[in-house]
């Protein structure tokens, strides 16, 4: 008998089983739907969360401030020298008239303070320099090498750094990132433990129902694949419809939590995220249904072949 035939015939004993069983085929299917959904719901729930993250490393940064009569070569070489640190990502530059204009646009209704303002003779706010790092946790070095250059003669050129300010609430954010990178990690490592492990007792209850049927296989001498296919494809079908059913349940569902979503994480909208990242998603739950159903059922029928 050909390879094509015994696979075609395989396929048709499978899809055959799948529909005689009819309960155990709906009680399977339930249960990866809920795996597939949950593990669904963990990549999107980790991207929002990223994407917040994302937004309030972007807010952190840790200024310098230079003194009002610090001439303009002096600090534009400060921020050369800081520019060409593997560390630092950006360095953004205010002069002491930008600051002056933002100081008078942010106290605008403020008119005690502008009036004190207007009385000085000379704009009291200094050039000051915005520096972000590629990760929070570089931070601390950049400080450190800011103090280095005011120890060494740039003590008057350099008024202050604000890193030590912000120190409490970039270690903080840290820590969050770090907390969330592993407790995601391990919420993915327990769902697909459980979900072999329930979708491998699942179709164990449909390789019981017909043991008989797999008996007289084994003593007339079936193949390996002649037997163990059809609880295969059985399986392959339960990831295949589950993750359909999740892919289609999730698209309304993102519809409606869209502007919601985008008004408490800030800028991440669930509805964009799942239309631009739809064939990402596909592959993801249709890939991780059909593989887990596969490796059970192939896990659970060994033990007959081994009879």
């Amino acid at each position: 008998m050909s390879f094509w035939t015994t696979s075609k015939r395989v396929a048709r004993y499978g899809l055959i089983g799948f529909i005689r069983n009819g309960f155990v085929s709906l009680s399977a299917i339930l249960i990866m739907t809920i795996t597939l959904s949950v593990i669904a719901i963990l990549f999107i729930a980790g991207a929002a969360l990223q994407s917040t993250l994302q937004g309030l490393i972007n807010k952190v940064d840790v200024n310098v401030y230079f003194a009002t009569n610090a001439n303009v070569d002096q600090m534009m070489a400060v921020q050369r020298d800081l520019q060409a640190l593997p560390e630092v990502a950006s360095v953004a530059y205010t002069s002491r008239d930008q600051a002056l204009a933002d100081f008078k646009e942010k106290h605008k209704t403020d008119a005690s303070t502008l009036q004190a303002l207007d009385q000085l003779s000379d704009n009291p706010l200094g050039a000051s320099l915005a520096i972000r790092a590629k990760d929070t946790s570089q931070y601390e070095s950049i400080a450190k090498y800011l103090d280095t250059r005011q120890q060494s003669g740039e003590g008057s050129l350099i008024s202050k750094v604000n890193f030590y300010q912000n120190k409490t609430a970039i270690d903080r954010l840290s820590a969050i990132i770090k907390a969330l990178r592993t407790g995601g990690l391990a919420a993915a490592i327990f769902f697909a433990a459980s979900s072999i492990l329930i979708a491998f007792n699942t179709i164990r209850l449909a390789i019981y129902t017909s043991r008989d049927e797999i008996g007289v296989m084994n003593l007339v001498g079936a193949g390996h694949w002649y037997v163990r296919g059809p609880f295969m494809i059985a399986g392959i079908l339960y990831g295949a419809i589950s993750g359909v059913l999740v892919l289609a349940i999730m698209y309304p569902i993102a519809a409606w939590l869209g502007p919601s979503s985008e008004r408490f994480f800030g800028s991440f909208n669930v509805f964009d995220y799942y239309t631009s990242s739809f064939a990402f998603l596909f592959l993801l739950v249709m890939g991780m249904g059909i593989l887990l159903g596969a490796i059970s059922s192939y896990l659970a029928v060994r033990r007959y072949l081994r009879n």
